[in-house]
């Protein structure tokens, strides 16, 4: 029997991503209706995600995950934060304006934060949150993934996440994490796999 789960989205990258790391659990990831749309007015990257999991599980009346995710530099307070997908117009332009936001800083640690929350129609049903640190460079390398990952740098693997291939970005990504905590069931004890 095929389970759907809807993803809160209709970023492609998005989509892409929560497909190949539910692959084998037997649910089939749709995205939202093509006029979905959720205002974000969470002050967390958790209150985001709870609000586009429940918008978009009751328009479908299925259960639906809401992912929140973006990039907090530490020099920068944690900007752009709940606000790193509206920091420009396109990714160029947000990469822009995050390199220059950064000219002449030395302090160039960031973490890249992944909040998913699932949920049916009225009840959020669990939540979770991941991260991965890294250090934004000085200019994009890499042509893979999508949003800020060019300019972000994993230190330990010496390569930004553009440079990764789909399985390394996987392993190491704040949505893998992310993914990996909500197929544990670790948050309260629901687990997608169970259903």
């Amino acid at each position: 029997m095929m389970r759907f789960l809807i993803l809160a989205t209709n970023n492609q990258g998005k989509l892409q991503e929560l497909r190949r790391l539910l692959a084998g659990t037997g649910w089939v990831v749709q995205a939202a209706p093509p006029d979905f749309a959720v205002e974000e007015t969470g002050t967390t990257f958790a209150e985001n995600a709870r609000l586009k999991a429940l918008a978009a599980a009751e328009r479908t009346g299925k259960w639906s995950v809401g992912d929140d995710s973006g990039l907090a530099v530490d020099a920068l307070g944690g900007a752009p934060g709940v606000y790193s997908a509206r920091y420009g117009r396109n990714d160029g332009e947000r990469i822009s304006r995050l390199l220059a936001a950064l000219a002449g800083q030395a302090d160039r640690g960031a973490r890249f934060i992944c909040a998913i929350a699932l949920a049916e129609p009225g009840r959020v049903l669990t939540e979770v949150e991941a991260e991965c640190r890294g250090v934004i460079l000085h200019a994009p390398r890499g042509n893979g993934g999508f949003g800020y990952d060019p300019v972000f740098l994993v230190p330990e693997l010496g390569k930004t996440f553009a440079e990764l291939d789909i399985a390394e970005k996987e392993r190491h990504s704040h949505r893998g994490r992310a993914v990996r905590k909500l197929l544990s069931g670790c948050s309260r004890g629901t687990s997608i796999v169970d259903h």
